[in-house]
């Protein structure tokens, strides 16, 4: 790593870090109305994932709703994992609406740079300056420009070799990049937060990954700002996987455990 980037990065953050706590504190009291545009696969676990934190989740997809949803909601998700030709118009008009109506807002540009169709999409998106970025290391990498290795959804990539690449994409588009990894990452361009923790496992589970994001976005409304709503769900995640992880017998038992330390995490 470039020394002068390895002296940027802040101390790890970890739980019970003081502004972690009291985020979740924050979130878990207003529950922000937070509009979900995700993949197919994970629309589920995703709505458990943020009522389990203490958001509230809405999937409100039909092209005719969805700008004044938008407009109700207190944050976006936009998550392009399984995205369709009727997708791509609806993700662009809630998109064009955040900006209009200053919605804060998480784009997932899952599997960019692997197939053009998306990744056209990716990059009309980015137009409408999302709030954060949220990619793993390949996907990060595709965005700056960079060509990655990576398969589907996956990364090969470690998320410590495409830190310049997640500083580089924070200043060009003004959006914070969360950048997930074996280390989490996350920068507005001049800072970085590292955030250790989690578990391989989580890889092994759908949806980890694309309900980070949503997670990510319930945050935006309720700190005070997008790089302190990135790290508290980033950190949130990493404990809640390390400690599901210990309980879990595997990969179906750790999904639930998963949500029940997120729901009962900071509690008591």
């Amino acid at each position: 790593m470039n020394m002068d980037i390895e002296k940027s990065i802040t101390s790890n953050r970890v739980w019970p870090h003081p502004e972690v706590v009291e985020d979740l504190a924050q979130l878990r009291r207003r529950a922000p109305l937070t509009h979900c545009i995700t993949n197919i696969v994970v629309t589920n676990f995703t709505a458990n994932v943020l009522l389990a934190a203490g958001a509230s989740p809405a999937m409100v997809v039909t092209i005719e709703e969805v700008a004044d949803f938008v407009g109700i909601a207190q944050a976006l998700l936009i998550n392009v994992g399984t995205i369709t030709t009727t997708d791509a118009e609806i993700m662009l008009k809630a998109a064009a609406t955040a900006q209009e109506t200053n919605t804060p807002w998480v784009l997932d540009p899952v599997a960019v740079g692997a197939l053009k169709f998306r990744t056209a999409i990716v990059g009309e998106l980015l137009k409408y300056r999302p709030t954060v970025i949220r990619g793993n290391a390949s996907e990060i990498l595709a965005l700056s420009g960079v060509t990655g290795g990576g398969k589907g959804v996956e990364s090969t990539d470690s998320s410590v070799a495409a830190l310049p690449a997640a500083l580089e994409l924070a200043e060009r588009s003004g959006a914070v990049v969360a950048l997930s990894g074996e280390v989490d990452y996350i920068t507005d361009g001049k800072n970085i937060i590292s955030i250790p923790g989690g578990h391989e496992i989580m890889t092994k589970v759908t949806g980890t990954g694309c309900t980070l994001g949503a997670l990510i976005a319930s945050f935006l409304p309720v700190t005070e700002s997008a790089l302190r709503a990135a790290t508290a769900a980033s950190v949130l995640f990493a404990t809640a996987g390390e400690r599901a992880f210990k309980e879990a017998k595997g990969t179906g038992s750790f999904a639930v455990a998963f949500l029940d330390q997120l729901s009962t995490i900071g509690v008591g």
